[in-house]
Parts: C-alpha cells; structure tokens; sequence
C-alpha cells in the first residue's frame, strides 16, 4: 500500500478512534474505568464531605472544592471549584498538586534545628521552636528598637526586623499578623502578593 497524506491521515485517525473507543466497550476499559468508579464512590455525600477553600500557592485566590473523609477526617480529593468567580474550576498544575501539601507522606513533620556554625540537624519539639523564635524576635527588636529619631520625633519603631505575608494566608490572618507586627514596631512590611 502506498502511503499518501490522505492515508496516513485515514489511519491515524482510525487509530485514534479505536484508541478512544476502548474503555467504552470492555476489555482494557474496564480496568480503567473500575479505579474511576471507586474514587466516584468515595466522594460520594455519604462518605464525605465538601467544603470550599482557597489555593495557597499565589496570590490569585483560586477557589477550590475540598472532599474530606467522614471517617479518616482527612482530605481525600481537591479539586477547582467551577463557581468562583476568578478560576471557574480551572487549576494550575500547582493548585491541581494542592493535596500533596496536606497528605503527602514525604512532608516533615518535625522541627529540626542546626546550632551556628553546626553541621547536622537535631530534632526538636513544637514548644522549644515557639520559645527560640519569640526569644531571638524579642532580643532582635530590643537592640534595635529606637524610640525617637533624629529629630528628637517618637517614632518607636524598630528596622531590625522585617516581615513578609504570604498569599496562602486569608485575610483575617494578614490582618491579624499585620497588626501583630506595627505592634512590635516594625518599619518593614511587605506582602508576597506585591513583589
């Protein structure tokens, strides 16, 4: 048979056709709708729970619908969420990775903690991280703290500390940390959604 264009392209395109038809009818299809079928029930109301959330990896605030399992409380499934506004369901491949971040079994889920000029890390607890952070912010805002500037002006302020906010916070949390830190005197605030 000699191959022309309009036969390569007959083939191919029977090709494709038989490829597209073959989890419809059995065989191989089967196999590959059977896990379709099993993720399908485990959403199902019964066994979970959906709950709308927002994308943390920018500052674009894709909606997301997030199934939870009823019985393991853990989440099972994210997805877009074709409602809102801004994405219409739509994800990027990061925001369609969103539930490696909650249920990823290479996640740390400890402190580890390297002293200055070490060379290894050691496992620490939660309340000794609190206590080192807020110690090394306390002693980092009372060396640099200025009460008044050159002019003889108040300004208590301190420009030993700078904080960046994160777009995978809400905002009542930003509004929370950004209160936090004027309270502390801090000069320097910026926002990952603004770089």
């Amino acid at each position: 048979m000699k191959i022309t264009r309009r036969n390569f392209v007959k083939l191919t395109s029977a090709a494709v056709a038989s490829v597209a038809a073959a989890p419809i009818f059995g065989g191989l299809g089967r196999a590959a709708v059977a896990p379709a079928m099993d993720r399908a029930t485990r959403l199902d109301p019964r066994w979970s729970k959906q709950t709308t959330s927002i994308c943390a990896f920018c500052s674009v605030g894709c909606g997301l619908l997030v199934h939870t399992s009823l019985e393991t409380k853990r989440a099972i499934n994210i997805e877009g969420d074709p409602d809102h506004p801004i994405n219409e369901g739509a994800l990027c491949a990061k925001g369609a990775a969103t539930i490696q971040m909650t249920e990823n079994p290479n996640r740390t889920l400890t402190c580890l903690h390297r002293e200055p000029y070490g060379d290894t890390f050691v496992e620490k607890d939660w309340e000794w991280c609190k206590k080192r952070i807020a110690r090394l912010i306390k002693d980092s805002r009372d060396k640099t703290f200025e009460t008044t500037n050159a002019k003889g002006e108040v300004v208590n302020r301190t420009r030993g500390i700078a904080s960046l906010g994160s777009a995978a916070i809400d905002n009542e949390e930003c509004l929370a940390m950004h209160s936090f830190m004027r309270s502390l005197g801090l000069v320097y605030i910026e926002h990952q959604a603004r770089i």
